[in-house]
This record gives structure tokens, sequence and C-alpha cells, in this order.
């Protein structure tokens, strides 16, 4: 069960960095940027891609030809060309975890975790999430550091 929810949080989470590169980008708050937009922010978060290819992508998903897109089309392609080495995820991780340490101490309370884990499947127990989180709190601190959450995050 906690595997499944691995992949529905890494969803969540590079959902929610996506959303947030677009919305910095969005500056008239339109629900779209251009397409060169779309560029820039891929030059940040990957290392290698095929300018041809990204050519294509986006003139495929500007259905309107209007030189712009909106989120979905823009997670469309920025999913398409994120490569998962294990540098480049250990950092979106960490982007990731800033997120939940709101306070920056270097850990993300268990309450919240199990906030995040009943809102991504409501009909999960009580029993279920105490039992999640003691997988995920290795060292039954409360806590959750990033450590623990890299290994929940990865499955190692």
């Amino acid at each position: 069960m906690l595997q499944i929810f691995n992949i529905k949080i890494t969803i969540y989470l590079c959902l929610t960095v996506l959303r947030r590169a677009f919305s910095m980008f969005d500056s008239e708050k339109q629900g779209r940027i251009e397409k060169e937009k779309v560029r820039t922010i891929l030059n940040t978060m990957v290392h290698n891609y095929d300018d041809l290819e990204l050519d294509r992508m986006l003139d495929s998903e500007d259905a309107e030809a209007c030189g712009k897109l909106n989120f979905d089309s823009f997670v469309r392609v920025a999913i398409h060309f994120l490569e998962e080495d294990d540098e480049k995820l250990q950092k979106e991780l960490k982007e990731a975890f800033r997120l939940y340490d709101k306070e920056g101490n270097g850990y993300i309370p268990t309450s919240s975790l199990r906030e995040i884990l009943a809102a991504l499947d409501e009909q999960l127990t009580p029993d279920q999430l105490n039992e999640m989180i003691a997988e995920i709190d290795t060292d039954a601190s409360g806590t959750v550091d990033f450590d623990e959450f890299m290994a929940m995050m990865t499955g190692d």
C-alpha cells in the first residue's frame, strides 16, 4: 500500500513543482504561457533535450496556434522531457521537501504527513494511516527528516 502512495505523492509533488514554475511565468495570470517560456523552464529543469523534438511537441500542444500553452499542455511537454537521474531526482525531492518543511527545521511533522496522505486517499482509516506513518518514520521521532522522506519517495 505504501508503494501506491509513493507514486501518488511523487505525482502530486511533481505537479506542485510544475504548477509553481508555470505560475511564475504566467505573469498575467491568464492560465497560459508563451512557448518560449516553456523552453526557459525546461532549460532549468532538464539537463539535455532535443530542440527539434521540443519544437514539434510545442507545436502539437499549441492547437490554437496562438504561441501559448495552458497548464495541461505544459505538463505533457515537461513530463516528456523530465529524466530522472539520481542527482536531479535528489534536487527535486529536496525542493519538494522544503515545500512541506515550512519552518525550515529540516523535518516534516508526521501530523503534516498524515494530512497529506489522508488528502491523497480519503478512504484510509486512522489505523492504516498510523501503520503508514510508522513505516515512514523509521526512528519513531514524530518527524520525517529528509533521509526518511527520500526513502519514502524512492522506495529505498
